[in-house]
């Protein structure tokens, strides 16, 4: 009797455990579905969750109808979904593939009394399901347009050596150098590694360096700000010159992407590495010893601070390479957002490359932008981070410039605050007057700083050469102006933007300028492109998306939570972009990957900070503060679809977009941030840049991935991989051995936070066998 029994409830129990399976699922995705329903969103998820919860309730007491229900909600599920993505596989299978594996149950034999199509229904269909998900999955990348026809380099290009930051003063990030070709990339190796000691030293910043090869030897800045040397064909440490900076406090991140190299007739040093601290100063270096510069500054050092008021540690630093043109080394600064309302000025300064003695400052609020020795430059104006880059035969140097602080409340910004804000700006590289300047984004309210360095190389337009700078954006939007005059290339048109919302008081730009003939790297999100794992996570995206303020690109931040799209880091960052001067091609590598926006009345959010909760960016001095989070799922995943990052060349003749696809797997990061393993290619969130060679590649790391890449320049098909210790989220660069005469590649595999990439101080040379 009692093995009868056990019998029976052997057979019972897995139908029972599966009608328990659909009934709570049936009842989750219907009950959400009602919610999404009454916030105006797709009806689908309410009458899909009935149908389901029917279908568990047949289940349990057995009755074949069940399979018929089922079948039908996976047919109508694949019309759905045809109907909103089409045939995009990553969008297919958000919505087609958890449903598809639930139909798979009912392949059960003993799941119900009677066998026959009402059994055999869902799995026929579920099978139609995975061949649907696989054919858009499979779908080929289409090529846009031809490749363009080779011409002649006409601007500054990189050859045997790396003299810069992006490889010359124009920050093209293009080397003429083409030993390694696509005929031979796959057989790339390591040929060293270099650790930069930092992580040891109790550095907690990613690494973000890019390398200089100049006059013999390898130089780079660690997390430290200790700058070191290195043999370009072994990576043999040659010196080390550790300035001793005491690490801002925690929670500060804190980045040092490159040194300068400057050459002159000077008896001592005549040959210099320049590089800055984190505690802001701006020291010289012997580039053959490493040796302090004596007679630069103060016995090697110049005192960042000055003229600065009062900087707490951690609130201004100059993180990016400075640029060295006509003789001066000129600096901007990172000042740290969204603290106070009264923080370091952005002031532009111009230093002597021999003495270190101050040239020339650039400060907006200054009648001319000129500062007088003794006084305190302009507190909280808009700062430039991120490299700049220099004309040497115009003697211009060219500057992108982010927000007056803080950035996202700009009622009580000035005139000049207002006009500078997010734009590039043309300096006189002797004097420091301003010849022109371009906005990006006005009134920015959004954090859309311009990150990237300006890239200068000659276009050919309407049977011109003309002088361009390409200015990449976080708001997805690419700019070619006229390094001369500021004009732009390719028409630049303002249109209406979203002007509800706001919080009381604040004042908004009625348009924004976007860039005509060239594509967007940016876009508008609907319900539709919510994405998840499973139909469960995707719902829960729907909601969230229709509870927030979204009217489209740059709907204004407010007292109820908006949508930002793209998000605070980007579209394009600063990594920048890469360009082929030789065909007129711009390689540029972006990110899809939507934040929300709050801003907090002042007494709540201090309230908030006193109980020590999730504490918002605090705007001191301002009537707000501001809660800014990455737009993620419950599974840790953005919640927008697919691909996050992607790789494309444009033609900077035409405008035209020659080629798209995704870059980076699931390999390292997948849902709930796990290391899946598998190569499959999402394209993930990416941070850094590319390179580019005469040899016809593009080099890239950058991803969420501890993999690097290179690819055809002509389709952008993936040629070669290889792994990284840690995220390679920096710029890559390329070189000559001056011993052997082979071309070597380097990356920093340094990792970032943001991206989910443990912290490394890793530098690693990939080059051909011998």
């Amino acid at each position: 009797m009692q093995q009868a029994v056990a019998r029976l409830a052997a057979l019972a129990l897995p139908h029972r455990l599966f009608a328990a399976l659909l009934v709570s699922i049936g009842a989750v995705i219907g009950a959400g579905g009602v919610w999404l329903t009454a916030l105006g969103g797709s009806l689908y998820y309410a009458l899909a969750g009935a149908a389901v919860l029917a279908t568990g309730v047949l289940t349990f007491r057995r009755d074949p109808r069940a399979g018929w229900i089922y079948a039908a909600v996976l047919v109508a599920t694949a019309l759905w979904s045809l109907w909103e993505a089409g045939l995009d596989g990553w969008a297919l299978t958000a919505r087609l593939l958890a449903p598809a594996i639930l139909g798979l149950g009912f392949a059960y034999p003993k799941l119900f009394a009677s066998r026959g199509w009402p059994i055999r229904a869902p799995l026929l269909v579920a099978a139609l399901c995975f061949l649907t998900i696989a054919a858009g999955a499979l779908r080929p990348q289409p090529t846009a347009a031809p490749f363009p026809e080779a011409g002649e380099i006409t601007g500054a290009a990189a050859g045997a050596e790396w003299s810069a930051y992006g490889g010359v003063p124009a920050g093209t990030r293009y080397s003429t150098l083409d030993q390694i070709n696509p005929e031979n990339v796959s057989r790339l190796e390591i040929a060293w590694t270099h650790d930069a000691g930092a992580t040891e030293a109790g550095a907690r910043s990613p690494m973000q360096v890019t390398p200089i090869m100049v006059a013999g030897l390898l130089h780079y800045c660690s997390q430290t700000n200790a700058v070191i040397a290195l043999d370009p064909e072994t990576g043999e440490e040659r010196w080390r010159f550790d300035p001793q900076v005491e690490l801002p406090p925690r929670g500060f991140l804190v980045r040092c992407r490159g040194v300068s190299y400057h050459r002159s007739n000077a008896r001592e040093c005549p040959e210099r590495i320049v590089s800055t601290t984190f505690d802001a100063r701006l020291f010289a270096l012997d580039a053959r010893t490493g040796h302090l510069c004596r007679s630069f500054g103060e016995g090697g050092f110049v005192d960042l601070t000055e003229g600065m008021g009062e900087v707490e540690p951690g609130f201004y630093y100059v993180s990016s390479a400075p640029l060295i043109a006509r003789g001066n080394i000129v600096v901007g600064g990172a000042v740290i957002d969204n603290m106070n309302v009264d923080e370091p000025s952005g002031v532009i300064r111009a230093f002597d490359a021999e003495s270190g003695t101050l040239r020339w400052a650039w400060d907006l609020e200054r009648e001319g932008g000129a500062a007088r020795v003794g006084e305190t430059y302009t507190r909280s104006t808009p700062n430039s981070w991120a490299p700049a880059t220099a004309d040497e035969d115009l003697g211009l140097v060219y500057l992108p410039l982010g927000n007056p602080a803080p950035d996202y409340w700009g009622a009580e910004r000035t005139p000049n605050e207002d006009r500078f804000g997010s734009s590039v700006v043309a300096l006189d590289a002797v004097t420091g007057a301003l010849r022109w300047s371009f906005q990006t984004m006005h009134h920015d309210l959004w954090d859309y700083d311009v990150p990237a360095q300006p890239t200068l190389l000659n276009v050919e337009r309407g049977g011109q050469t003309i002088p361009a700078l390409v200015q990449a954006t976080k708001r997805g939007q690419l700019f070619v102006l006229d390094r001369r005059t500021g004009e732009p290339v390719f028409p630049v048109e303002e249109r209406p933007v979203p002007q509800a919302g706001a919080a009381p008081g604040e004042r908004l730009s009625p348009t924004q300028p976007y860039s005509v003939g060239l594509p967007s790297f940016g876009g508008v999100l609907h319900e539709r492109d919510m994405w998840g794992a499973t139909p469960i996570d995707q719902l829960w995206c729907r909601i969230a998306f229709r509870r927030l303020r979204y009217d489209g690109e740059a709907t204004p931040p407010g007292e109820t939570a908006s949508l930002v799209y793209p998000g605070v880091a980007g579209g394009m960052n600063w990594g920048g972009v890469s360009v082929d001067p030789v065909h007129g091609v711009a390689i540029v590598n972006s990110m899809y990957v939507a934040a929300t926006n709050q801003l907090i009345a002042r007494a709540e959010a201090d309230e908030i900070a006193r109980r020590g909760g999730d504490a918002p960016q605090p705007m001191a001095g301002s009537p707000y503060a501001a809660q800014v989070s990455t737009f993620y799922s419950p599974l840790n995943a953005p919640c927008n679809e697919p691909p996050y990052g992607r790789l494309s060349a444009v033609d900077l003749r035409s405008g035209a977009l020659l080629w798209q696809r995704p870059v980076g797997t699931i390999r390292d990061a997948g849902p709930l941030g796990l290391a899946t393993q598998l190569p499959i290619p999402m394209g993930q969130p990416n941070l850094g840049g590319t390179l580019t060679t005469r040899g016809g590649l593009v080099f890239m790391g950058a991803v969420r991935e501890r993999r690097f890449r290179a690819f055809d320049i002509r389709t952008g098909r993936e040629l070669w991989s290889a792994a990284l210790p840690s995220g390679g989220q920096a710029n890559p660069m390329t070189y000559v051995s001056p011993a052997s005469g082979r071309q070597f590649v380097i990356i920093a595999a340094g990792g970032h936070p943001v991206l989910d990439m443990p912290a490394g101080d890793t530098l690693v040379a990939f080059a051909l066998p011998r």
